[in-house]
């Protein structure tokens, strides 16, 4: 774990707002295995404020429309193939939140949201939130993204939901800056083309250039190589839609995993 990163994480004040989260999630192995990723959850969880709730975007539920879970008790989805026994006997039974639900539902105003009772927390949620919650004693919803909206719609709509964070609740978006699995490299030596998207989209980001960084797909063959779909990235701009003006990014896990996939995570704090 980066130690810079550990040392801002020991001195975080104390603030009314919830911090606000975008996780490089990658490989669902993360969450069991002993490495700096799952170390750096762990961290999270142990000097973050206690959520009254948690709102995770995940891309790995994309849909037609916008929904939220709004069942008492949302199941551990396995929404993976080919790994070890022991990443399927993984559970996180956090309950969910019907009433937060229908309370983001009134929130959302123009951007009609619909309550789900059938989805349930994939691994882009749980995966992330075991390290870091290891109780599972706080409720989690989920919020899923419509993969046939512009970027400007994901943006827009996060924006209408700010108030959540002086709620108590911690939004977590969950995906990847770089996410190429057609070209993952097991020597895990990066491609030149995800380290440039990861550098040049941080500086976008440290800049609070919102705008320049929804437009990333007129950066030509170069978001197509980071990005051949783009359910990884979407994640990211409800995190900037929830962000405020006084809050800068702290960056961590600035690493490129498997060659293709940017590990990069994004933590904002009043």
């Amino acid at each position: 774990m980066d130690k810079n990163f550990k040392d801002w994480m020991d001195g975080l004040k104390p603030s009314e707002r919830m911090p606000l989260l975008f996780i490089g999630h990658g490989n669902p192995m993360n969450t069991i295995l002993d490495n700096a990723y799952r170390k750096s959850w762990e961290l999270l969880g142990q000097k973050l404020p206690k959520p009254q709730a948690i709102l995770s975007v995940s891309a790995h539920w994309l849909t037609r429309g916008t929904a939220v879970t709004a069942m008492p008790n949302p199941r551990t989805i396995h929404d993976f193939g080919g790994f070890p026994d022991e990443l399927f006997q993984q559970q996180y039974p956090a309950p969910g939140e019907p009433e937060l639900a229908d309370e983001l539902i009134v929130m959302s105003k123009s951007h009609e949201i619909r309550p789900d009772y059938n989805w349930g927390l994939d691994h882009g949620s749980w995966a992330v939130l075991k390290p870091m919650f290891p109780l599972a004693d706080i409720p989690v919803l989920q919020l899923s993204i419509d993969y046939h909206q512009p970027m400007s719609y994901h943006y827009e709509l996060a924006q209408s939901l700010q108030k959540l964070r002086d709620k108590g609740v911690l939004v977590v978006g969950s995906g990847n800056l770089v996410h190429n699995l057609r070209r993952m490299n097991l020597s895990g030596k990066s491609f030149d083309w995800a380290l440039e998207f990861d550098q040049k989209l941080a500086e976008i980001i440290e800049k609070g250039d919102d705008q320049q960084a929804m437009d990333f797909q007129q950066w030509g063959e170069l978001s197509k190589l980071a990005h051949p779909t783009y359910d990884h990235l979407l994640p990211l701009f409800y995190v900037l839609g929830l962000k405020r003006k006084d809050e800068a990014p702290v960056f961590f896990n600035e690493t490129i995993d498997l060659g293709s996939v940017s590990m990069r995570s994004i933590l904002y704090h009043q």
